[in-house]
């Protein structure tokens, strides 16, 4: 698998008299991370790119492909969601196999991707249980599951991981950026914890109110000072002063 760099091209959404704006392009094959206050557009950037939003204005392309009139099923993007979207009444096998193709019945060779996915994320043998009887984390684990069998160049993930604690959501991270060196996907992470961008992210995203404000490696990227509202996000008071802010 070869990831693909997305592309988002002056891209807008006019949503209920707002408008949105995003001008940014994630690089192939590298890990991205999405940080900015609640309602500033992160999760809208992931459902433009994946096509559950469509954009009013702009092109968003993967690779060389314009995605823009392209169905969700059409784009060559894989999306996790905070939720896991699991079906309750189906085996962990059959909710992961619904990845590869949406039937019940399946194909010759789909077990075998099941079951080799579900050692990648270390749940070999849980093919027989019900999401009802996992964890947390073991049901997301099946999500990422069934997002790797898809085979899709790029992973989008919208806070997969925030309804667990510190301890296995760091395990959640280095599982996810362990995948993503594996396989070479482009991988872009909404999160609200800006050490996990740090943690796990190569580059980091910057959105506030609607928009792409500022892009760059994730080292350097949460110490800047030249960024306009990353400092009342981070809670920081920067030289020029400012009043001190707990981030969302």
């Amino acid at each position: 698998m070869i990831g693909e760099t997305v592309t988002m091209d002056h891209v807008t959404l006019q949503r209920a008299g707002d408008t949105m704006h995003f001008d940014v392009a994630f690089d192939g094959g590298t890990t991205n991370a999405l940080i900015g206050p609640s309602g500033a557009g992160k999760t809208t950037l992931l459902n433009l790119i994946a096509g559950f939003e469509i954009a009013t204005s702009g092109r968003i392309r993967i690779g060389a492909l314009d995605v823009g009139g392209l169905s969700p099923a059409e784009r060559p993007v894989s999306m996790v969601f905070q939720e896991n979207n699991l079906f309750s009444h189906l085996t962990v096998e059959t909710n992961i196999r619904l990845g590869i193709r949406p039937t019940i019945s399946g194909q010759p060779g789909d077990r075998q991707m099941v079951a080799d996915a579900l050692r990648r994320v270390g749940l070999a043998g849980f093919e027989t249980r019900l999401p009802g009887d996992l964890s947390g984390g073991e049901r997301q684990r099946v999500a990422i599951a069934r997002a790797l069998v898809r085979r899709k160049p790029v992973l989008l993930l919208d806070e997969p991981f925030a309804a667990l604690g510190p301890r296995l959501r760091g395990d959640m991270l280095q599982l996810v950026g362990q995948l993503q060196a594996e396989t070479g996907m482009t991988m872009i992470l909404v999160t609200h914890q800006p050490e996990d961008a740090a943690a796990i992210a190569e580059n980091i995203v910057f959105i506030d109110a609607g928009k792409t404000v500022a892009a760059g490696p994730a080292r350097p990227f949460l110490a800047r000072t030249d960024v306009p509202g990353l400092a009342d996000y981070l809670g920081r008071r920067d030289n020029a002063g400012g009043a001190h802010k707990t981030p969302d």
